[in-house]
């Protein structure tokens, strides 16, 4: 930045303008905190003031990663029966789901298309049954 031209010129009669003093940094506290941070920057230890929002989101990771190995350890120490069960679970949910499936594009289809097919069941059921 360029300095002014009146500052060259050794005019008497000029006020030279002089730097306004910082309350703040005049302060003895400030001074004592300024020097305590810088103390503390030389040896590594940095102030932990961190936001409350950091906080707690470093805390929900933390308890997510426990609770995830918690998961994983129990997991491990499942038995054969407690596998076998969860496995016959697991389809009997796919059976349901694709029943419900299957319900759904029975309702959803045209109406001569669910006509038809209880056409072919009673044809089938009047087969079926012998004429006594």
């Amino acid at each position: 930045m360029a300095e002014p031209d009146y500052i060259d010129d050794d005019n008497p009669e000029l006020i030279r303008p002089q730097k306004l003093i910082n309350p703040v940094k005049s302060s003895r506290n400030h001074q004592d905190l300024h020097r305590e941070l810088l103390m503390n920057q030389k040896r590594g230890l940095a102030p932990q003031n961190k936001p409350e929002l950091q906080k707690v989101m470093e805390k929900r990771k933390r308890d997510q990663v426990i609770k995830q190995q918690k998961e994983e350890e129990a997991q491990k120490k499942k038995s054969d029966l407690e596998i076998e069960l969860l496995k016959r679970q697991q389809k009997l949910e796919q059976l349901e789901l694709e029943q419900q499936k299957m319900q759904e594009e029975q309702e959803n289809a045209p109406e001569f298309v669910k006509v038809k097919g209880n056409l072919r069941r009673t044809v089938q059921e009047a087969t079926d049954t012998p004429d006594s």
